[in-house]
């Protein structure tokens, strides 16, 4: 163990919108295409070990969870299930709609309904074990441990329930600046404490037991004459190594924390939307342009830039062994090589968006698309 959202008015995203690209501009007589696919020799074989369906995801975005062998996903329309190899284990209607993706530590399966009701089931049967009000809109997965289910609302409230039995532990609250980003970006329990990006470029370290706050690291500071051009909310799941902790913000800077006493390792300006992931020698960010970066872990020195897949809405990216994978709009998933950023392989999991997180699984990785179908890949 380591020592140690997001939303916004309608008028502020039509002038974001707006000030952005043409492919943006909503008032753009046409607006550009997603790159076309660049033809390559792959150099990787990537293969779907199984496909499944859950359910589409409507107006929300479902992120699947994996516990040893174990997928765990949700749809939109209230069904929960429990995969191993493609075989359904179980299936279980909720009779909720749901707003967010699974939250599992392979002792509980947790959903969050559009009305704010959390619902735990039993990872191993189904079965249901509770069912909370947090009387909060949730768009993450929960964060899910031995002892609390952590859910964070759309006002990036960190709201800790009992896993034992749902009732309220504590809730976490700090003030967040008049804008911030729509985000589906949850938390992340690392042993003692809890790990949560919120607006305004801030990474907080909060005590898991009580919801207090040990400390604050500054990602990102807001800048700008505007509420609209300080936006700089850190976006996507912190991400942890051996002794450091890392996070992205949107219009602001990637950087890396030591965990033993908070002091920056390094820093670097970057605007992302989607977030970032890190190995012992990269720090892999998909920029709010559509490129993949390549970082030196330890330096933050650029190494790779991969930037032919502009306009595609390029998904968050995943290091699995020597390859980096990201999902696109189109349902394509793409692999890069981890040392160049070339392409080594490319496959459509379907038609639909893969806006999900690709999500790492034993001897692989697996993705779920808008329409709900879940493909379980590896790659050679």
């Amino acid at each position: 163990m380591k020592p140690f959202s997001l939303r916004l008015a309608p008028l502020a995203v039509a002038a974001l919108l707006a000030a952005g690209c043409s492919s943006l501009n909503p008032f753009a007589s046409s607006a550009p295409k997603p790159a076309p696919l660049v033809d390559f020799k792959p150099t990787a074989q990537l293969t779907a070990n199984w496909r499944a369906n859950i359910g589409e995801a409507g107006s929300y975005r479902f992120l699947p969870a994996v516990s040893r062998d174990s997928v765990f996903a949700a749809g939109h329309e209230g069904e929960v299930a429990r995969f191993e190899d493609g075989r359904a284990v179980w299936r279980v209607d909720t009779q909720a709609e749901l707003s967010a993706g699974v939250g599992s530590d392979g002792r509980l399966a947790v959903v969050v309904a559009t009305d704010g009701t959390v619902i735990a089931l039993d990872a191993d049967n189904g079965s249901e074990r509770w069912r909370a009000a947090v009387g909060a809109e949730v768009l993450a997965p929960p964060a899910v441990s031995l002892d609390v289910v952590i859910v964070r609302a759309s006002d990036n409230r960190l709201i800790a329930l009992s896993a034992r039995d749902g009732k309220r532990r504590w809730v976490y609250q700090r003030n967040n600046p008049p804008l911030a980003l729509r985000s589906y970006a949850g938390v992340l329990i690392e042993g003692p404490v809890v790990l949560a990006g919120f607006p305004g470029g801030k990474l907080a370290v909060i005590n898991v037991a009580n919801g207090g706050a040990i400390a604050e690291l500054g990602v990102a500071v807001p800048r700008g004459a505007t509420e609209l051009e300080r936006v700089a909310d850190i976006v996507g799941m912190p991400v942890v190594g051996r002794r450091e902790v890392c996070a992205v913000a949107y219009q602001g800077r990637a950087a890396c924390f030591d965990t033993s006493n908070g002091n920056a390792i390094w820093a670097r300006e970057f605007s992302s939307s989607v977030g970032m992931d890190r190995d012992g020698r990269f720090a892999m960010i998909t920029d709010d342009r559509d490129a993949v970066h390549a970082l030196d872990a330890a330096s933050g020195a650029s190494v790779w830039k991969q930037d032919a897949l502009a306009r595609r809405k390029v998904s968050r990216p995943l290091i699995v062994g020597d390859h980096v994978i990201v999902g696109d709009l189109e349902g394509y998933i793409h692999v890069l090589d981890r040392d160049t950023g070339a392409f080594a392989a490319r496959d459509r999991a379907g038609s639909d968006p893969i806006a999900a997180d690709p999500v790492p699984l034993r001897r692989g990785f697996v993705v779920q698309d808008a329409d709900g179908d879940i493909t379980a890949y590896e790659v050679r």
